[in-house]
């Protein structure tokens, strides 16, 4: 069983956010699959055969209680999921995948980190950068991408569902090899 974790905010006024990237790829998955979402978890959730995908409702600084929710009820470890998140380090277009590390001060994988108890968890972060210049980080993140931008985010999104269902297949190694880079 493996878990696919979107990371982001849960009101409508959030909804196309740079900060909701990981919804957006989450919401993608679950087209694609014809997975249909109920309230579980602090989450909306859904099953589809032994994948299991959650969006957080407790937004982005307490996702960890949805995740140790998830993790508790199926007996799940830290190498039975991955998160996906925003990044605005990297730029716009960019995927890279992670089998750990630290929260690179992320409040969604702080939340996870702390509360589960291990960084040990596979990501995957999606760039969203660059942050604009004496724009506070968080005004950055929680503001809407811009016009122009808008079709490089549908590309990067798309190829992001498309490298999670091959993460499903194959590994964290094969995806980091494969995708790991500026795409667009």
């Amino acid at each position: 069983m493996k878990a696919i974790i979107g990371l982001g905010n849960p009101e409508v006024k959030y909804l196309k956010t740079r900060h909701n990237i990981g919804f957006v790829v989450v919401d993608k998955l679950l087209e694609k699959n014809s997975v249909t979402l109920s309230e579980k978890f602090q989450s909306f959730f859904g099953k589809k055969g032994d994948v299991l995908y959650l969006l957080p409702k407790t937004y982005m600084n307490l996702s960890g209680r949805a995740v140790v929710e998830l993790m508790n009820f199926y007996k799940l470890t830290v190498r039975d999921f991955i998160v996906i998140c925003d990044d605005f380090t990297l730029e716009l277009g960019t995927l890279r995948f992670r089998k750990n590390g630290s929260d690179g001060g992320h409040n969604g994988l702080k939340s996870i980190i702390n509360l589960v108890g291990s960084s040990d968890f596979d990501r995957l972060k999606i760039g969203i950068g660059p942050l604009i210049e004496n724009m506070p980080v968080e005004n950055f993140v929680l503001g809407n991408f811009r016009e122009d931008e808008k079709e490089k985010l549908d590309k990067i999104t798309t190829l992001a569902a498309e490298a999670i269902e091959e993460y499903l297949k194959t590994d964290i190694t094969n995806v980091q090899n494969k995708y790991n880079k500026k795409h667009f």
